[in-house]
C-alpha cells in the first residue's frame, strides 16, 4: 500500500464501501487484520468477501483456523486467535497459501509473528465507541 488509508465507520453498511476502496488501493491480495476482540475484523472480512463475489456464508475460522471461499478468485480466511506458538502455522502448511494467487485475510496475525510476510497489507481496527470503529490501512 503506497499510502495510509483512514476510515471511521459507524455502521455495518458502510463497510462495503471501505472494503471496495481498500481492495482498489492495495497492490497485494494479502491482508493482516489486527484489533481487540469485538473490533470488527470478521465483519470487515465479510465485506471484503462480498466485494470479491463470495456468495456463501463467511464465518470466522476460530476453531478450524482456515476457511476457504469461492468468489472471483479463491479467498482464504485465517483466524490465528487459538495459535499458541507461531511455528504451528509451518506444520499446517499455511505459508504456501500466503504466497498463492488467491486473496488472503488473516485475523490475529501477531500470533504468527515472523511467519507473516512483509508484503501483507496491514489493517488495524480500533473500537472508538459501541458503534464506531477506526480502520487504518497501511
Amino acid at each position: 500500500m503506497d499510502k495510509i488509508l483512514r476510515f471511521e465507520c459507524s455502521s455495518i453498511s458502510g463497510l462495503g464501501l471501505i472494503a471496495r476502496e481498500i481492495l482498489g488501493e492495495s497492490r497485494q491480495r494479502k491482508f493482516a487484520l489486527t484489533g481487540s476482540l469485538g473490533a470488527g475484523k470478521t465483519t470487515l472480512i465479510k465485506a471484503f468477501c462480498k466485494q470479491l463475489g463470495v456468495t456463501g456464508i463467511v464465518n470466522s475460522p476460530t476453531f478450524t483456523l482456515l476457511n476457504e471461499y469461492r468468489g472471483i478468485q479463491k479467498v482464504y480466511h485465517f483466524d490465528f486467535y487459538r495459535i499458541k506458538e507461531a511455528s504451528e502455522i509451518l506444520s499446517l502448511g499455511f505459508t504456501e497459501i500466503f504466497h498463492s494467487d488467491g486473496y488472503v485475510f488473516i485475523e490475529w496475525p501477531e500470533k504468527a509473528g515472523e511467519y507473516i510476510p512483509d508484503f501483507f497489507t496491514q489493517i488495524d481496527m480500533e473500537i472508538i465507541n459501541r458503534s464506531t470503529r477506526l480502520i487504518v490501512c497501511k
